[in-house]
Protein backbone atom coordinates (compact mmCIF):
# COMPACT_ATOMS: atom_id res chain seq x y z
CA UNK A 1 0.00 0.00 0.00
CA UNK A 2 2.54 2.06 1.00
CA UNK A 3 4.60 1.55 -2.30
CA UNK A 4 1.82 2.32 -4.35
CA UNK A 5 0.94 5.32 -2.96
CA UNK A 6 4.35 6.72 -3.46
CA UNK A 7 4.53 5.31 -6.98
CA UNK A 8 1.23 7.94 -7.35
CA UNK A 9 2.51 10.60 -5.58
CA UNK A 10 5.83 10.56 -7.49
CA UNK A 11 4.30 9.96 -10.88
CA UNK A 12 1.41 12.43 -11.07
CA UNK A 13 3.52 14.98 -8.92
CA UNK A 14 6.36 14.92 -11.56
CA UNK A 15 4.28 15.20 -14.51
CA UNK A 16 2.47 18.13 -12.70
CA UNK A 17 5.78 19.48 -11.64
CA UNK A 18 6.86 19.68 -15.72
CA UNK A 19 3.63 21.08 -16.66
CA UNK A 20 3.55 24.29 -14.41
CA UNK A 21 7.64 24.15 -15.14
CA UNK A 22 6.61 25.02 -18.77
CA UNK A 23 4.35 27.72 -17.82
CA UNK A 24 6.67 29.23 -15.20
CA UNK A 25 9.70 29.34 -18.01
CA UNK A 26 7.59 30.75 -20.60
CA UNK A 27 6.21 33.29 -18.56
CA UNK A 28 9.78 34.25 -17.31
CA UNK A 29 10.87 34.32 -20.80
CA UNK A 30 8.28 37.03 -21.33
CA UNK A 31 9.04 38.98 -18.11
CA UNK A 32 6.10 38.00 -16.32
CA UNK A 33 6.26 38.08 -12.99
CA UNK A 34 5.10 35.10 -10.80
CA UNK A 35 3.66 35.17 -7.36
CA UNK A 36 3.40 31.77 -6.63
CA UNK A 37 4.36 28.72 -8.00
CA UNK A 38 3.06 25.60 -6.13
CA UNK A 39 2.66 21.48 -6.26
CA UNK A 40 0.26 19.98 -5.16
CA UNK A 41 -3.65 21.39 -3.28
CA UNK A 42 -4.56 21.48 0.49
CA UNK A 43 -2.18 22.24 3.70
CA UNK A 44 1.37 23.62 2.77
CA UNK A 45 4.73 21.11 3.65
CA UNK A 46 7.45 23.00 2.24
CA UNK A 47 7.76 26.61 1.25
CA UNK A 48 10.59 28.87 -0.13
CA UNK A 49 10.25 32.41 -0.62
CA UNK A 50 12.46 33.97 -3.04
CA UNK A 51 13.16 37.20 -4.84
CA UNK A 52 9.63 37.65 -6.20
CA UNK A 53 7.91 34.24 -6.24
CA UNK A 54 7.17 31.76 -3.29
CA UNK A 55 7.70 28.23 -4.10
CA UNK A 56 5.55 25.82 -2.42
CA UNK A 57 4.74 22.54 -1.75
CA UNK A 58 1.15 21.12 -0.97
CA UNK A 59 0.07 17.84 0.72
CA UNK A 60 -1.83 16.51 -2.63
CA UNK A 61 0.07 16.28 -5.25
CA UNK A 62 -3.43 16.26 -7.45
CA UNK A 63 -2.66 19.23 -9.19
CA UNK A 64 -0.84 22.61 -9.19
CA UNK A 65 -0.27 26.25 -10.49
CA UNK A 66 1.51 29.12 -11.25
CA UNK A 67 -0.02 32.30 -10.00
CA UNK A 68 0.90 35.50 -12.59
CA UNK A 69 0.57 39.22 -11.61
CA UNK A 70 -2.65 40.04 -13.48
CA UNK A 71 -4.17 36.56 -14.01
CA UNK A 72 -7.03 36.53 -11.67
CA UNK A 73 -7.62 40.19 -12.66
CA UNK A 74 -6.33 43.09 -14.66
CA UNK A 75 -3.81 45.38 -13.01
CA UNK A 76 -1.46 48.24 -14.41
CA UNK A 77 2.11 46.67 -14.24
CA UNK A 78 4.06 46.32 -17.21
CA UNK A 79 4.95 42.69 -15.95
CA UNK A 80 1.34 41.29 -15.48
CA UNK A 81 0.19 38.48 -17.15
CA UNK A 82 -2.43 40.90 -18.89
CA UNK A 83 -0.35 43.64 -20.04
CA UNK A 84 1.36 41.02 -22.70
CA UNK A 85 0.25 40.68 -26.28
CA UNK A 86 -2.13 37.60 -27.03
CA UNK A 87 0.69 35.40 -28.96
CA UNK A 88 2.52 35.79 -25.61
CA UNK A 89 -0.06 34.79 -23.55
CA UNK A 90 -1.44 32.14 -25.60
CA UNK A 91 2.19 30.41 -25.96
CA UNK A 92 2.13 30.91 -21.43
CA UNK A 93 -0.94 28.94 -21.72
CA UNK A 94 0.11 26.07 -24.78
CA UNK A 95 3.57 25.61 -22.49
CA UNK A 96 2.30 23.22 -20.02
CA UNK A 97 0.51 20.50 -22.29
CA UNK A 98 3.60 20.95 -25.04
CA UNK A 99 5.96 19.66 -22.33
CA UNK A 100 3.65 16.72 -21.28
CA UNK A 101 3.48 15.63 -24.94
CA UNK A 102 7.31 16.22 -25.71
CA UNK A 103 7.91 14.49 -22.26
CA UNK A 104 5.82 11.24 -22.97
CA UNK A 105 6.73 11.24 -26.42
CA UNK A 106 10.77 11.04 -25.35
CA UNK A 107 10.06 7.95 -23.20
CA UNK A 108 7.96 6.71 -25.27
CA UNK A 109 10.50 6.55 -27.81
CA UNK A 110 13.58 5.71 -25.80
CA UNK A 111 11.90 2.43 -24.59
CA UNK A 112 10.51 1.27 -28.32
CA UNK A 113 13.72 1.95 -29.63
CA UNK A 114 15.86 -0.02 -27.01
CA UNK A 115 12.83 -3.04 -27.36
CA UNK A 116 12.32 -2.62 -31.25
CA UNK A 117 16.10 -0.66 -32.79
CA UNK A 118 15.18 2.80 -34.15
CA UNK A 119 12.89 2.95 -37.18
CA UNK A 120 10.31 0.46 -36.04
CA UNK A 121 10.56 2.67 -32.35
CA UNK A 122 9.30 5.69 -33.91
CA UNK A 123 6.76 4.22 -35.55
CA UNK A 124 5.46 2.62 -32.60
CA UNK A 125 5.69 6.32 -30.68
CA UNK A 126 4.05 7.61 -33.85
CA UNK A 127 1.11 5.30 -33.72
CA UNK A 128 0.94 5.93 -29.81
CA UNK A 129 0.42 9.84 -30.47
CA UNK A 130 -2.21 9.04 -33.34
CA UNK A 131 -4.13 6.63 -30.86
CA UNK A 132 -4.26 8.98 -28.16
CA UNK A 133 -5.92 12.32 -30.64
CA UNK A 134 -7.99 9.42 -32.13
CA UNK A 135 -9.60 8.41 -28.83
CA UNK A 136 -10.15 12.15 -27.81
CA UNK A 137 -11.97 12.53 -31.16
CA UNK A 138 -14.26 9.44 -30.50
CA UNK A 139 -15.03 10.71 -27.30
CA UNK A 140 -16.47 13.89 -28.83
CA UNK A 141 -18.14 11.81 -31.65
CA UNK A 142 -19.86 9.47 -28.99
CA UNK A 143 -17.84 6.36 -30.50
CA UNK A 144 -16.72 6.43 -26.94
CA UNK A 145 -18.84 6.33 -24.36
CA UNK A 146 -18.59 8.21 -20.93
CA UNK A 147 -18.36 4.61 -19.34
CA UNK A 148 -14.92 4.05 -20.37
CA UNK A 149 -13.32 6.95 -18.95
CA UNK A 150 -10.50 6.77 -16.51
CA UNK A 151 -10.37 9.14 -13.91
CA UNK A 152 -7.56 9.22 -11.00
CA UNK A 153 -8.78 6.45 -9.06
CA UNK A 154 -8.65 4.18 -12.05
CA UNK A 155 -5.17 5.73 -13.00
CA UNK A 156 -4.07 5.10 -9.51
CA UNK A 157 -4.78 1.82 -9.62
CA UNK A 158 -3.39 1.30 -12.85
CA UNK A 159 0.10 2.45 -12.18
CA UNK A 160 0.10 0.84 -8.43
CA UNK A 161 -0.22 -2.55 -10.85
CA UNK A 162 2.71 -1.41 -12.43
CA UNK A 163 5.14 -4.26 -12.69
CA UNK A 164 9.13 -3.38 -12.61
CA UNK A 165 10.78 0.03 -13.63
CA UNK A 166 10.14 0.08 -17.20
CA UNK A 167 6.22 -0.64 -16.93
CA UNK A 168 6.39 2.21 -14.38
CA UNK A 169 8.46 4.37 -17.13
CA UNK A 170 6.07 3.42 -19.86
CA UNK A 171 2.74 3.81 -17.79
CA UNK A 172 4.54 7.53 -16.80
CA UNK A 173 5.08 8.54 -20.80
CA UNK A 174 1.05 7.38 -21.47
CA UNK A 175 0.08 9.82 -19.14
CA UNK A 176 1.58 12.63 -19.41
CA UNK A 177 0.80 12.51 -23.05
CA UNK A 178 -2.74 11.94 -22.29
CA UNK A 179 -2.05 14.84 -19.54
CA UNK A 180 -1.13 17.18 -22.15
CA UNK A 181 -3.63 16.19 -24.87
CA UNK A 182 -6.27 17.19 -22.52
CA UNK A 183 -5.35 19.89 -20.91
CA UNK A 184 -5.06 21.68 -24.32
CA UNK A 185 -8.75 20.68 -24.88
CA UNK A 186 -10.79 23.83 -25.98
CA UNK A 187 -13.16 23.73 -22.96
CA UNK A 188 -12.65 26.20 -20.19
CA UNK A 189 -11.45 26.03 -17.16
CA UNK A 190 -8.62 23.86 -19.05
CA UNK A 191 -5.59 25.93 -20.85
CA UNK A 192 -7.34 25.25 -24.24
CA UNK A 193 -10.18 26.77 -22.98
CA UNK A 194 -8.11 30.09 -21.71
CA UNK A 195 -6.41 29.61 -25.41
CA UNK A 196 -10.15 29.64 -26.86
CA UNK A 197 -11.31 32.53 -25.18
CA UNK A 198 -8.19 34.70 -26.15
CA UNK A 199 -8.56 33.76 -29.64
CA UNK A 200 -12.27 35.32 -28.97
CA UNK A 201 -10.44 38.41 -27.67
CA UNK A 202 -8.43 38.84 -30.92
CA UNK A 203 -11.26 38.64 -33.09
CA UNK A 204 -13.04 41.12 -31.03
CA UNK A 205 -10.36 43.47 -30.42
CA UNK A 206 -11.43 43.39 -27.08
CA UNK A 207 -11.01 41.52 -23.83
CA UNK A 208 -14.46 39.59 -22.67
CA UNK A 209 -16.26 41.91 -20.15
CA UNK A 210 -14.64 39.87 -17.31
CA UNK A 211 -18.32 38.84 -15.49
CA UNK A 212 -19.00 37.30 -18.17
CA UNK A 213 -15.45 35.41 -18.72
CA UNK A 214 -15.52 34.46 -14.96
CA UNK A 215 -19.00 32.71 -15.65
CA UNK A 216 -17.48 30.80 -18.28
CA UNK A 217 -15.01 29.47 -16.72
CA UNK A 218 -17.29 28.80 -13.65
CA UNK A 219 -19.82 26.75 -15.72
CA UNK A 220 -16.99 24.96 -17.50
CA UNK A 221 -15.49 24.25 -13.89
CA UNK A 222 -19.12 22.69 -12.88
CA UNK A 223 -19.57 20.40 -15.36
CA UNK A 224 -15.79 19.21 -15.05
CA UNK A 225 -16.09 18.75 -11.21
CA UNK A 226 -19.29 16.84 -12.28
CA UNK A 227 -17.55 14.60 -15.08
CA UNK A 228 -14.88 14.22 -12.49
CA UNK A 229 -17.48 12.62 -9.64
CA UNK A 230 -19.04 10.33 -12.10
CA UNK A 231 -15.59 9.59 -14.03
CA UNK A 232 -14.97 8.16 -10.44
CA UNK A 233 -17.71 6.45 -9.22
CA UNK A 234 -17.10 4.37 -12.31
CA UNK A 235 -13.31 3.97 -11.22
CA UNK A 236 -14.35 2.85 -7.66
CA UNK A 237 -17.30 -0.04 -9.20
CA UNK A 238 -15.03 -1.54 -11.86
CA UNK A 239 -12.12 -2.16 -8.94
CA UNK A 240 -14.33 -3.04 -6.68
Amino acid sequence: MIIGFLKIAILLGFLIFIHELGHFLVAKLFNVKIKQFAIGFGPTIWKKQGKETSYELKLIPMGGFVNMLGEEEPVEDERAYNKKSIPKRICILLAGGIVNIIFGLIICSIIATTILGLKEGLIFTGEFLKATFQGIVELFTGKVKTEQLVGVVGISDMVIETNGFKEFVYMLAIISVSLGVTNLLPFPPLDGGKILLLFIEAIRKKPLNQNTEMSIQMLGFIFLIGLSIFVTYNDIARII
